[in-house]
């Protein structure tokens, strides 16, 4: 056990390999600085990480396993070098069978997949705030129903976690509607959004649970989002805390309004 209760955090995760990348235009500096200074917003260093990633649904929930995950280059198009990126950080085999167990407890389906390696939604923006790779990490999934009330029901099954010095971490994008970025008409759109998410996810509790649950009547929500899996994974991170939350980034990159927040 731990004196100190880790947060529970939700993050951006970039667009593919954007912080290993020529970018001369600044693009993704503001983001990685945010990311670099995450580790300020911790209360001690953490124990474990459990990363929940939009990029890996499964039947029910899934914990990586193994002892040493691979990396999954799971982006298209990129220079050659960001398929070489290695983030070789242990797994924690004790820590997934923990968190699966606490699921099952609370009627959640959760299994471990000790072959699955980390992906980019995971290893992208650890490789900035982390970049030792010494902290264990455990991916968890998302559930293919992407039912958001589910997704705070894991969220509140882990919570415990917490105080034993495992930070919980939602990776994804609060927008992610890739017709959107760079086009300055989703600037508005996605502020909107934004500003609705933003007061949501700084609420408390309960209340911030049924507003989260009800996400797809917030303006501009279809085109912020029109499939939520980089939604879920906040569901997550706020089910996991009580405490009202802090809205700890906010920018507009590539046209378009992103956030992050942390649960104390």
């Amino acid at each position: 056990m731990t004196d100190l209760r880790q947060p529970s955090l939700y993050i951006p995760h970039g667009g593919g390999p954007c912080f290993f990348m020529d970018d001369p235009r600044g693009t993704w500096t503001g983001m990685e600085t945010f990311l670099r200074t995450l580790a300020t917003h911790l209360p001690e260093r953490p124990k474990a990480i459990l990363i929940v990633s939009g990029h890996w649904e499964t039947d029910g929930f899934a914990f990586t396993g193994g002892e040493r995950p691979e990396l999954i280059y799971d982006y298209y198009g990129f220079p050659p070098h960001t398929y070489e990126l290695r983030y070789d950080v242990p797994g924690s085999p004790a820590l997934a069978a923990h968190a699966a167990a606490l699921l099952r407890e609370a009627g959640l389906p959760a299994g471990l997949d000790s072959a699955r390696g980390l992906d980019h939604g995971v290893f992208v923006p650890l490789k900035v705030a982390f970049p030792d790779a010494d902290i264990p990490v455990v991916e968890m999934s998302v559930d293919r129903n992407l039912d958001p009330a589910l997704h705070i029901a894991a969220g509140r099954a882990l919570a415990g976690l917490r105080d034993e010095g495992v930070l919980i971490v939602g990776a994804g994008m609060s927008f992610h509607n890739m017709r959107g970025y760079g086009d300055p008409r989703a600037t508005e759109p996605s502020r909107r959004f934004d500003a609705w998410l933003a007061e949501a996810a700084t609420g408390a509790g309960a209340t911030r649970g049924a507003a989260l649950i009800r996400w797809k009547d917030a303006p501009d929500a279809a085109y912020s989002h029109p499939r939520e899996e980089h939604l879920l994974p906040l569901m997550v991170a706020a089910g996991a805390s009580d405490a009202a939350g802090e809205h700890i980034y906010s920018e507009v990159v590539m046209q378009t309004a992103i956030s992050g927040f942390r649960f104390a």
